[in-house]
């Protein structure tokens, strides 16, 4: 059987190719769901690609994705910066979690520099665009255990 891989996508995502540009690019959620799948392939996991605006959405999510052992790629987006509810929701459900930003959430407002998901995921991708997707990927794969 297959690893299963939860890709979780966060508020405002799906305006990606028409929201801010200058900021996130041009590329569609779409486009990086196709990434994500071809990437995917090449790793041998199954991909569940799944895009909320609503917390609980991805709070219940982040439970399944532990019901079901699956390895957790997340973009928190706004909840990133907001969110106790998907920390707990993180801790309880007990997976083995990357964060990624499109951007360098460092380099941007001081309100997007703390992060309620950082201190449980093994590790975080910040400002290598869409890439930062199949990065995040490939680095899930590695750090999950065999």
């Amino acid at each position: 059987m297959k690893q299963q891989v939860f890709i979780l996508n966060g508020p405002n995502l799906n305006m990606l190719g028409k929201r801010e540009p200058g900021i996130y690019g041009a590329t569609t959620l779409s486009d990086i769901e196709a990434m994500c799948r071809a990437e995917g392939e090449v790793l041998g996991v199954d991909i569940e690609f799944r895009q909320s605006n609503h917390e609980g959405d991805l709070v219940n999510w982040i439970q399944e994705a532990g019901e079901r052992r699956a390895l957790v790629l997340i973009n928190p987006a706004a909840y990133t910066h907001t969110s106790i509810a998907l920390h707990d929701a993180i801790r309880a459900a007990g997976v083995i979690l990357v964060e990624v930003h499109i951007s360098n959430i460092h380099a941007r407002e001081s309100f997007r520099h703390h992060s309620y998901v950082s201190s449980l995921a093994k590790g975080v991708l910040c400002g290598f665009g869409v890439d930062g997707y199949v990065m995040g990927l490939r680095a899930l794969i590695k750090l999950a255990p065999q």
